[in-house]
């Protein structure tokens, strides 16, 4: 018998969302507080490899899919990355504490840990770029026109300046952040947001084409001051209400996410913002780690559904660049 298992966090997007989808930067980084796992053994009795699912409701043969499935997809593109043929009589298994629909990149970390756990399985180590690339083809299925940034920050598990078909960045953190985010509840259907937004820039390109880049500067100022400083902490947070501003008048926020984030700022945060496609799903809230508790309670009075306290730590003295 032969079992192996992989793991890959959830991710937030710190600032530049939706801009990122017509070339502007983004930040984006890991939480390792919430996390999908795969597990890849073999069974006896089976003929094929059977993919179980318990949290979609899913529990077929890889023979049996239909070939728009996204978990079958990710399983025939890592086989024939590898060049082999599927398990002759194997499970796998799948689960996941990141909420689905929320804009913590539930499909991604689904689709890295089958990446992983098959190259692990047939003993071949694949490199994060070569993992970020398959999953990069099945973000196709879930969001239509993906920016990409969702399958890079989760394969390389790390902190990314990301800037669509341009090289990835490594963020040097300086200054530890403390974030609390806060889930609505509601399903953020990503490709719905995105094609949306895009039909309302084809009719007025300009204007929209403004937008994205008053938040491509916010991103770049966010960026140096991650990495540079001084006065991380409040500066991030003033940025932070930027983007949102914008954000809103791009019409992705909600009504949901708009009180969340207001509550957040009255208990304490630096500045708050949605995160993610919007529409629904997660809001993020910068605060001093003292204050991230009584945020987390603030949010929670005003029923946030699951309320997350992340850190992002600050980069090793000495670590290069990627």
């Amino acid at each position: 018998m032969k079992k192996v298992q992989a793991v890959a966090p959830g991710k937030i997007i710190l600032f530049g969302e939706h801009a990122v989808v017509y070339r502007r930067p983004a930040i984006a980084i890991p939480v390792n507080d919430v996390f999908a796992q795969a597990t890849l053994e073999t069974t006896e009795g089976e003929r094929g490899l059977r993919i179980m699912a318990p949290d979609l409701d899913q529990d077929y043969l890889l023979a049996e899919a239909p070939l728009d499935d996204p978990l079958a997809t990710v399983v025939r593109l890592t086989l024939a990355h590898l060049g082999r043929s599927e398990p002759v009589s194997a499970t796998l298994s799948l689960k996941s504490t990141i909420p689905l629909g929320r804009g913590l990149g539930s499909g991604a970390a689904i689709s890295t840990v089958i990446v992983r756990v098959l190259g692990d399985f047939f003993g071949q180590v694949l490199a994060s770029a070569q993992v970020s690339t398959l999953v990069y083809e099945v973000e196709k299925l879930y969001h239509g026109t993906p920016s990409g940034i969702d399958n890079t920050v989760i394969a390389f598990n790390q902190p990314v300046y990301f800037i669509k078909e341009h090289p990835i960045e490594r963020l040097q953190v300086t200054q530890p952040l403390t974030l609390v985010i806060g889930d609505t509840g509601i399903i953020s259907p990503t490709h719905k947001v995105v094609g949306d937004l895009r039909r309302r820039w084809q009719t007025d390109p300009s204007r929209y084409e403004s937008y994205f880049d008053e938040i491509r500067e916010i991103v770049r100022q966010a960026r140096h001051i991650i990495e540079h400083g001084p006065d991380v902490m409040g500066t991030l947070g003033k940025l932070m209400n930027n983007n949102q501003e914008i954000l809103a008048a791009l019409g992705v926020s909600s009504p949901e996410l708009e009180l969340l984030i207001e509550v957040a700022r009255h208990a304490g945060a630096l500045g708050a913002k949605l995160s993610g496609a919007g529409w629904g799903g997660n809001m993020i809230a910068l605060t001093r780690p003292e204050q991230a508790p009584l945020v987390a309670q603030a949010l929670q009075a005003a029923e946030a559904v699951k309320v997350i306290i992340t850190e992002l730590p600050a980069s090793p003295v000495g670590e290069k660049r990627d």
